[in-house]
């Protein structure tokens, strides 16, 4: 029986995985070295007693400051903030995220087709993936670069220039959140229709079936419980991304967070970031419920 050295010298070495990780090493220490990095910034005492001033004197809730140290104070301190500006805040962000992934879902969900090397081609659910012919190839290669570019600009870069174009208003941000999230949905849409049993779909081509019959009839049934999957995964997303973006200036959770940060109500500002954790562990406890239940009906 061979030991755990000699196996471990018997394996298959990789010379790409090697190279990679040499290039990724020699990277690391080019930032370090060359960059703005510098260890004599990075006063650890003086540091140290400005996290401890922040965590006992800023973030302390208003009560203790004035000297009140019973829960009752304090419950009604959050409870002021909550029925003021929290639950207010925290139902918009949702109103928005909701907005935003159900515009990203309709506009992800009707151009995949598009994109599918399965559905865009000549001989739809038959061809190879790839084939199908130039004109096919000239729908497919600008939908799937669409997408590309859609997912790689982020939501805030997409929010500054709607709000340019747009003006201050909830649209920008829930635009930006659609447009973003629209190209992440489309390509997992795309490749859940190129990944689909090819059985059901080449049978019902063989008995004669066209293309949008097969596709409305046996494609989008096999593929839609998937893709709802996708959709609640990343509406999880759009909640904490709608925060984010309330800074902006929409009237969101982000909003009374930018707005107690620039006042330095700092207690404020930590009590509206524990409502935003609450409101995205709401959402995700919701979001699992409902993916589970579509695997398992799916």
């Amino acid at each position: 029986m061979k030991t755990l050295a000699e196996l471990r010298r018997s394996q298959p070495r990789d010379r790409a995985v090697r190279a990679t990780l040499a290039i990724l090493g020699a990277l690391v220490v080019h930032a370090w070295t060359c960059g703005d990095i510098a260890l004599d910034d990075f006063d650890l005492e003086r540091r140290a007693a400005n996290l401890k001033r922040f965590l006992s004197v800023d973030l302390a809730p208003w009560p203790l400051r004035e000297g009140e140290h019973g829960l009752g104070a304090h419950l009604a301190w959050a409870g002021d903030l909550a029925l003021r500006h929290g639950l207010e805040g925290a139902w918009r962000t949702l109103c928005l995220a909701m907005v935003a992934i159900v515009l990203a879902a309709i506009a992800a969900w009707s151009l995949s087709w598009f994109a599918a090397s399965s559905v865009a081609a000549a001989r739809p659910f038959l061809d190879a993936f790839g084939g199908g012919g130039r004109a096919w190839w000239l729908v497919r290669a600008p939908t799937r670069l669409g997408f590309v570019f859609l997912r790689a600009i982020p939501e805030y870069v997409w929010a500054f220039l709607l709000l340019a174009t747009l003006g201050p208003g909830a649209w920008p941000l829930v635009l930006a959140l659609a447009i973003h999230n629209a190209g992440i949905l489309g390509r997992l849409s795309a490749e859940t229709l190129e990944n689909l049993p090819p059985r059901p779909l080449q049978a019902a081509r063989g008995l004669g079936a066209t293309r949008s019959q097969v596709a409305l009839l046996a494609a989008a049934p096999l593929s839609f419980s998937r893709f709802l999957l996708y959709v609640f995964y990343r509406f999880e997303t759009c909640v904490r991304e709608a925060t984010v973006l309330g800074m902006l200036g929409v009237v969101s959770l982000g909003y009374w967070i930018e707005d107690a940060r620039t006042k330095q109500y700092y207690d404020e500002m930590a009590l509206y970031l524990c409502f935003g954790a609450l409101l995205v562990l709401v959402v995700d406890l919701l979001s699992a419920v409902a993916r589970r239940a579509l695997r398992r009906h799916g």
